[in-house]
């Protein structure tokens, strides 16, 4: 049966785009929102988790602590790009984001030995070109915004670790299982920092608890969908994906934050969109002619 990742991945770029303008919308600590977008979707994932909990044997002691380090990545990225967003703009903290596909090469070389073709570089290269344009005139030059988008690079690693760990857990997990598994380690790691550091955890008006819920059940859909999409397509694949976000975020801070985009960050955004879409394309018939041949789809497609 033909596979293709391009609408999935499409969903997930759409939802992602939405955790920027939830994290401006919020006056609450980074760390607190990360935490409550984690405990909140895992209340909202139980009822499937509790039908699937017969999967948790399959977890053995070397899983469980790749689980473990797959969750202290996830919230190092969360807290760390939220407090960007917090310090700088949206399309700055969400054009240096999008760093991770030159950051997950550089680590699936490193670790994995993965090699890709010279046409899915080129694809990528028009999709970051595209990215600089985005920003070229947004990214801020006051301290503040330095420190801003120093934390959301270094939040791009972190979410590179993340997706690598998954990459070889979920193929023996159920990604509900593993997605789960990964919020609960996130929101205890989160949950231990906030009491260390004698953060508010309650005091907060409706408006932020509804901001809460919104980070849990819309975003996190995406993280979601890109675990279940590492059964078929490598890190690699996923990060180039999320070249969108930027385009995506900042049409949505367009209209609902007030921001303002010119003219050559909405030919970057073209460019991306169109890199975007050639690499993707590339991908979902590289998988499909892997399923035709084996039967079976392969999590690394494009890597020979």
């Amino acid at each position: 049966m033909k596979k293709s990742i391009a609408i999935p991945l499409t969903i997930s770029i759409i939802a992602v785009s939405f955790s920027a303008i939830f994290v401006k919308w919020s006056h609450a600590p980074s760390t607190v929102l990360s935490m409550y977008r984690m405990w909140f979707a895992c209340v909202l994932m139980l009822p499937i988790i509790w039908s699937k909990r017969a999967e948790f044997r399959k977890i053995g002691r070397r899983e469980g602590r790749m689980l473990v380090f797959s969750g202290l990545f996830l919230a190092m990225h969360f807290a760390l790009w939220f407090e960007s967003l917090k310090l700088t703009t949206v399309a700055s903290s969400t054009i240096i984001l999008a760093l991770q596909p030159l950051v997950s090469l550089l680590g699936g070389f490193l670790f994995f030995r993965e090699r890709t073709t010279r046409g899915a570089v080129f694809m990528m290269s028009i999709a970051m070109f595209g990215v600089a344009l985005i920003g070229w005139g947004d990214f801020g030059l006051s301290a503040q915004a330095i420190r801003g988008d120093l934390l959301s690079f270094l939040c791009v690693i972190a979410v590179v670790g993340y997706l690598f760990i998954g990459q070889s857990v979920v193929r023996k997990l159920s990604h509900w299982i593993y997605s789960f598994s990964v919020f609960l380690s996130a929101a205890v790691f989160l949950t231990i920092y906030n009491l260390a550091t004698a953060q508010e955890m309650f005091s907060y008006p409706a408006r932020e608890w509804g901001v809460f819920a919104l980070l849990a059940i819309v975003p996190t859909l995406a993280h979601i969908i890109n675990n279940w999409l590492l059964n078929y397509v490598n890190a690699t694949t996923i990060s180039v994906s999320i070249l969108g976000e930027p385009v995506g975020a900042s049409l949505l801070a367009v209209w609902l934050l007030g921001e303002h985009m010119t003219g050559i960050q909405i030919v970057g955004g073209l460019l991306v969109l169109t890199g975007m879409f050639l690499f993707l394309m590339r991908q979902s018939s590289g998988v499909a002619s892997k399923d035709k041949s084996s039967g079976v789809p392969a999590p690394t497609a494009e890597i020979p």
